[in-house]
């Protein structure tokens, strides 16, 4: 998908408009964002190369998940012509116990080349949220 906006200012909505594919979830929406050798590494090193991998994945950590946007930033790389775009915000849902959860923070980078997102790394507190749900946290939330 190619917009008729400057370079930083496409990235974005490109980020974005795979996002809301990806919280739909619409994974094979999702996928007209992202490049053929796409590469989306999650919080723990867990690596995925489409975005149906990441949905499959969140099935079975929420019952469901949505992200609730704080902020959209990004950067043009003068040297390779990629824009680096951050997406900060917090996940909302529920876990499959049917606890619901709304402050759980995330940090997304992508990497968007040629109209095409072609790598994304997930960070966020679900993996720290589920310690202390198990009682294996190291210290209180």
């Amino acid at each position: 998908m190619t917009l008729d906006l400057e370079p930083t200012a496409e990235a974005k909505a490109i980020v974005e408009a795979y996002l809301e594919r990806s919280m739909v979830p619409d994974p094979e929406g999702a996928a007209a964002y992202v490049a053929d050798d796409f590469k989306l590494v999650f919080t723990g090193g867990r690596r995925f190369g489409r975005p149906a991998d990441a949905s499959a994945f969140n099935a079975r950590r929420y019952a469901w998940v949505k992200k609730r946007f704080v902020r959209t930033d990004a950067a043009l790389d003068p040297d390779t012509g990629d824009v680096h775009v951050y997406n900060t915000g917090y996940l909302y849902g529920e876990w499959h116990d049917g606890t619901s959860f709304e402050t759980n923070r995330y940090m997304d980078k992508f990497v968007v080349r040629d109209g095409k997102i072609v790598s994304t790394d997930v960070w966020n507190d679900s993996a720290e949220i589920l310690l202390h749900k198990a009682g294996l946290a190291e210290a209180d939330l």
